[in-house]
């Protein structure tokens, strides 16, 4: 196993892209991830949070969220869309132009977004355009635990620590109560894919990603 560190981030003006098909999909997928890698940047990074579907209200839960989320962020700037949830192959046009306004826009030194080969439709087309709009970037793709049971072996985890998995789940509860009646809502799964991964990486938590190609400049 070899560990390695982002010292990109660590610098003044670095950018952080983080992109949900879905209000709480980067909170569940990434938000222990998000939080570990701004508690040691503190103020110097930038985060761009998008939401590619969301009602008015998810809307509303998704922005508090970005904000609570990335408190430690030198700047936080939520873009929240209105896609249709479910029917993202029916927009991909739509998805396309968005991402690629979003790449001229934007030029992050870490992307966070969906793993390829999510089973849910909307997540597994955003996984798989991704790499056209941003050829040059780090792409990190993360897991969303659900009913399809769509877990693969990862290429990449972050540890992380007790306090940062405690963050998170009470950061999930506070800002999306829309979701509080779901039945799969609750702690025992917030805590159940990072605890298997912390197994795979000698730690207790951690949350894990696919990234598809990794270029290494000596």
């Amino acid at each position: 196993m070899l560990t390695h560190h982002l010292p990109a981030l660590r610098r003044p003006g670095a950018q952080l892209l983080a992109i949900g098909a879905h209000a709480d999909d980067i909170e569940i997928g990434a938000g222990g991830t998000v939080l570990q890698l701004l508690s040691v940047a503190p103020a110097t990074v930038d985060v761009r949070w998008v939401v590619l579907s969301a009602t008015p209200a998810r809307a509303e839960e998704a922005r508090a969220s970005a904000a609570a989320f990335c408190s430690d962020a030198r700047s936080v700037t939520v873009d929240v869309h209105d896609l249709p949830d479910g029917r993202f192959p029916a927009e991909w046009g739509t998805l396309k132009e968005t991402l690629q306004a979003l790449a001229a826009e934007t030029d992050p030194d870490l992307v966070l977004t969906t793993r390829p080969g999510d089973a849910h439709q909307d997540h597994r087309l955003l996984a798989t355009m991704m790499p056209t709009a941003f050829r040059d970037h780090a792409i990190w793709g993360y897991e969303i635990p659900k009913y399809d049971g769509d877990t693969t072996q990862p290429s990449l985890y972050v540890p992380l620590d007790e306090a940062i998995m405690d963050r998170k789940i009470a950061l999930l509860h506070e800002h999306f109560p829309s979701q509080a009646d779901r039945d799969w809502w609750d702690d025992d799964l917030f805590r159940a894919l990072p605890r298997l991964r912390g197994v795979e990486s000698r730690s207790r938590w951690a949350e894990a990603f696919v990234t598809a190609k990794v270029v290494v400049q000596p």
